[in-house]
């Protein structure tokens, strides 16, 4: 320990004896392992955090997708399920203590408390079963939580806050415990508030705010709600095991459970039974840990999260090369010294764990520093990529697991900078190194050197093509045709109408709306839909064409449809390729439909779909719609995929069916839930102007958003840019180390050969002899990196292929512009060092002789 203790004191004199070097290093040391441990921080919230319950371990899902919200009728693997499907489920595993099921995709709902607020505010509200905060563990942090007395239907409605919203929201007032909260009009007692750091079971950028009863939810979505029917799947289910209890076994059990529910006539719609049937066999259950809960945020996000950790690692090797040679130059400066050390007797393992500590003591310096630059870094990166969260359950600040993960990496990243400089310094000749630093007649430190500079080389051309074709993508996917325009549109999401109202009712308020908002000075048109374009929602079904039976129960077979008012496709600028729009005389005829060209292509190949006939999900409503257009393909989802195939049916008109499930769904699909305004000029004040025209006609419509529909385009790319832009920055980052790298090894070789160039000035060489001498010394080692690096390259593009829009993985002008920029910086990193040779006075070289 003792001798420990003196090798750390040498080497923070030799330190405090180089402030230039040891800034330097601190600070580049800093950069690489500060962006690393950022990245660090954010895999260990999203793909390795456990939920912050009692005993993870324990709990596991029924299921092992995420399906978000689906019915999910065509899917073998099933992860979604009705409420009596997850009491079935829970009837047949003995092993779980409880089982509890909770919403898939939490909704907005217009939310006003009775002690604050004026208006109602748009809130997330999520609605779980009474199992649900037992299962999980939780306690509440004021109040109580959600009981299984309080799932009960006739009870008085109660709900649990999220503890940010409380805090953020409402300034953590405590007389909210108690008091009344409304919720789409209804009175709901608030009984508690949830714990710091509980955002419930999925780790989201939204958690949500408000927890409700499953069974009050008709309360919210009327007497037809989904907790009453068996036909709906909206809702996961995890379950938590018994002491000394296992799930092996349970994947079958289940699916037998699952396919005994779906041979009963009950569950299965009318219009699916006779498909449904026939796959029965097919279908299967498949258990999941669910310590992390339903991990949808890990799946999403994983692979962009491995290659900024692969850009980052890429970082720090370099910046861990450019230290290297600064520790080989200062070991050769001291090769004098340590030649002394070796003839007083000094054993090699001595000097080479003199210099690791010293190397690992830089590295924990600029681990320490990293700190700071991680939580920063950490910071930028959420907001990167979740620009519109207020209150995300993922941290910034560094925790213990990112703390460890940083010293380890420190601990590392010197030994690896820190064990070739000191091998070479404690197996110089002593004899050589005593003649003098320029007196010596070979030299073994050179060739690491050059070797490092290199691989800096060839691994800041890897990166540089990366963030090229990262940010290509970017500007592909940005400049994209979406088959509307975006230019002059305002998008206003909002909460469907009150499930009271009858389709006449809407027809009415939606045209009170209309005249209501077309007053607004500067609104040129407004239309209506379920839901606009690149807004991430969606409304899918089978598709039955009329003479061709029914259809198959796969995406072939299905198609994406809305419900918009009569000037929606003018008003977003969607194009109407042939045939016309829809017309008010729509409303009292036959139930007509515009397509799009996917659909057509789909559904219709080589054919005229003009006037022909299709419905939904079944051969019996193959008549339902006539088509009357056709539309240009305008993308709603995935910006990055084709569009798909999609039609769009009139606000105005309401089709009939016999079926219960058919009705149901034509009603719903008549509750907007999207306003769309075509405006001319200056936009920034037009939200008051649209809140108080709505709350004028209808007070209880709780307004979600009000976005123009560049921002709600943009927000399709949050990934894609954070990726892009923190790939250009590092690699930014790695051309500078590379250039600071090859400009030391030049200056370093400059001042080795200083006699060598006074004695070839002599001799009758010029300066430009003797720039061209050291710029080809330097550019041998760059274009030697070049050649290895445009494998690098390409392999690095192969590896993001599936990231890249639009953009060949060895893309030549991205990889052309990344081998001239880093030539350029060579070319800059080499002048200077080569200017100060050429004016090297002979005389006074000859003379460090």
């Amino acid at each position: 320990m003792s001798t420990l203790a003196q090798d750390i004191r040498y080497a923070l004199r030799q330190m405090r004896l180089s402030p230039g070097f040891t800034v330097t290093a601190i600070l580049t040391l800093a950069i690489g392992i500060g962006a690393t441990t950022a990245i660090f921080t954010l895999i260990n919230e999203i793909m390795l955090k456990s939920l912050p319950v009692a005993e993870p371990a324990q709990l596991y899902r029924i299921g092992d997708t995420n399906e978000c919200c689906n019915e999910g009728w065509e899917d073998d693997d099933w992860s979604l399920f009705s409420h009596q499907l997850v009491r079935r489920f829970a009837e047949a595993t003995p092993e779980f203590e409880e089982v509890t099921a909770f919403q898939a995709s939490p909704e907005t709902e217009g939310v006003r408390s009775s002690v604050k607020d004026q208006v109602a505010r748009p809130m997330k509200m999520e609605f779980i079963d009474g199992h649900y905060f037992h299962v999980l563990g939780i306690n509440p942090f004021a109040g109580r939580v959600i009981q299984l007395s309080d799932d009960q239907r006739g009870v008085a409605p109660v709900a649990v806050m999220n503890y940010a919203t409380w805090q953020q929201t409402y300034g953590s007032d405590p007389s909210l415990i108690g008091s009344t909260f409304v919720i789409e009009g209804h009175p709901v007692t608030l009984v508690g508030i949830a714990p710091p750091g509980f955002y419930g079971d999925t780790l989201r950028s939204r958690p949500p705010d408000f927890w409700f009863p499953i069974q009050q939810e008709l309360l919210i979505d009327g007497p037809d709600g989904r907790i009453k029917d068996e036909q709906q799947q909206w809702l996961y289910a995890i379950g938590r095991l018994k002491p000394g209890a296992s799930v092996q076994g349970l994947d079958a059990r289940l699916t037998t459970v699952l396919q005994h529910w779906l041979s009963d006539e009950d569950p299965i719609p009318a219009v699916f039974r006779t498909m449904a049937l026939t796959t029965v066999p097919h279908k299967f259950i498949k258990m999941s840990p669910a310590g992390s809960g339903i991990a949808s945020m890990k799946s999403n996000y994983s692979t962009n999260l491995r290659i900024l950790l692969l850009v980052c690692l890429t970082v720090l090797l370099i910046a861990c090369a450019n230290i290297a040679n600064l520790l080989l130059a200062r070991s050769t400066a001291r090769r004098g010294h340590t030649a002394m050390r070796m003839a007083l007797g000094a054993t090699r393992t001595r000097l080479i764990r003199q210099q690791l500590t010293e190397a690992v003591t830089l590295a924990v310096c600029g681990g320490l520093l990293g700190t700071l630059v991680a939580f920063g870094g950490a910071r930028l990166m959420l907001a990167l990529a979740f620009p519109q969260a207020k209150a995300s359950p993922i941290s910034a600040t560094p925790s213990w697991p990112v703390l460890g993960f940083a010293f380890a990496l420190s601990l590392l990243t010197g030994i690896i900078f820190g064990v070739v400089p000191a091998w070479f310094s404690s197996h110089s000749d002593p004899a050589e190194a005593l003649r003098g630093a320029n007196r010596s007649t070979k030299d073994h430190a050179t060739l690491p050197q050059k070797l490092l500079v290199i691989a800096q080389a060839a691994m800041s051309l890897g990166l540089l093509a990366c963030a090229g074709l990262l940010t290509q993508s970017l500007l592909n996917l940005q400049r994209q045709d979406f088959g509307f325009v975006p230019e002059n549109r305002v998008i206003v999401s909002m909460n469907p109408p009150s499930p009271t109202h009858t389709v006449p009712q809407l027809t009415s308020l939606y045209r009170s709306l209309q005249d209501r908002l077309s007053q607004i000075p500067g609104v040129q048109g407004v239309s209506f839909a379920l839901y606009s374009p690149m807004e991430g929602n969606n409304w899918g079904e089978l598709v039955a064409v009329e003479g061709r039976g029914e259809p198959k129960a796969n995406m072939e077979d299905a198609a994406s449809w809305d419900r918009v008012s009569s000037n929606y496709l003018p008003t977003i600028g969607q194009q109407i390729l042939r045939g016309r729009n829809f017309q008010s005389s729509d409303s009292g005829g036959h139930p007509v439909a515009i397509i799009n060209e996917a659909f057509a292509k789909t559904f219709f190949p080589g054919e005229d779909p003009m006037g022909k006939h299709f419905g939904m999900d079944a051969a019996k409503f193959a008549s339902m719609y006539e088509i009357v257009g056709i539309a240009r393909n305008a993308k709603y989802g995935d910006p990055s995929e084709p569009a798909r195939p999609f039609f769009y049916v009139s606000l105005e008109q309401s089709e009939h069916a016999d079926d219960p499930l058919m009705q149901m769904m034509v009603v719903r699909s008549h509750f907007m839930q999207s306003i769309q305004l075509l405006v001319g000029g200056n936009v920034e004040n037009i939200e008051p102007q649209i809140r108080r025209a709505v709350a004028e006609i209808d007070p209880t419509i709780t307004l979600i958003s009000v976005q123009t529909m560049h921002e709600q385009v943009a927000s399709n790319f949050n990934q894609e840019r954070m990726v892009a832009n923190l790939a250009g920055i590092f690699g930014g980052i790695a051309l500078l180390l590379a250039a600071i790298g090859l400009y030391g090894m030049t200056a370093y070789s400059v001042v080795r050969r200083t006699a060598e160039i006074g004695v070839r000035m002599a001799l009758g060489a010029n300066r430009l002899n003797i720039v061209q001498m050291v710029l080809r010394g330097a550019f041998v080692q760059v274009a030697i990196g070049l050649v290895l690096g445009i494998p690098l390259a390409m392999f690095a593009g192969h590896f993001m292929a599936s990231k890249l829009f639009q953009v060949r993985a060895y893309d030549p002008l991205v990889l052309g512009g990344s081998i001239v920029a880093l030539a350029l910086c060579a070319a800059i990193a080499s002048i200077l060092p080569a200017r100060r040779a050429a004016s090297t006075e002979p005389m006074k070289a000859l003379r460090t002789e």
